[in-house]
């Protein structure tokens, strides 16, 4: 799990790029799940959690870069 003070340092390329990566591992584990092989709920949905984050960091970029 990332803490939000580390996320907001990043650029938005930088947010775009672990947004990508964090999503690739939503897919690996939601793969996982279905096969039967997930040890558990945990990773999912701090996974989960951390693109919502990383979205609304972006979102807040974007607003601000516009009002500046």
């Amino acid at each position: 799990m990332t803490k939000p003070a580390d996320v907001r340092l990043k650029t938005p390329d930088e947010l775009n790029t672990m947004l990508l990566d964090l999503r690739r591992e939503q897919f690996n584990l939601r793969f996982q799940r279905a096969t039967g092989q997930n040890e558990g709920q945990a990773r999912v949905r701090a996974v989960r959690r951390d693109i919502a984050r990383v979205k609304t960091i972006l979102a807040e970029k974007q607003v601000s870069a516009v009002t500046a």
